[in-house]
């Protein structure tokens, strides 16, 4: 699809690294990586109504941008 649409072979390439690799925790090699791993545990904490040590687990372990962690404490109405 991406190829019909005339994307640069580097960005599918990225495109195709992040969508196989997006529950792989481990090696974050980019902001793009770091913010689909912060939106894709935000979903599961939220799909799997995690408990409080869960998510504080997780916002210590996995969010690293400022967004994320803003949405992380208001989605689930906690302070780290």
């Amino acid at each position: 699809m991406l190829q019909r649409l005339c994307f640069e072979k580097q960005l599918i390439e990225r495109v195709c690294y992040l969508v196989g690799h997006h529950h792989t925790y481990t090696q974050i090699d980019g902001m793009d990586y770091q913010i689909l791993v912060e939106a894709d545990f935000l979903v599961n904490l939220h799909e799997g109504s995690a408990d409080k040590a869960a998510v504080e687990s997780a916002y210590k372990t996995i969010f690293r941008t400022g967004s994320g962690k803003r949405i992380c404490r208001e989605m689930f109405v906690t302070q780290f």
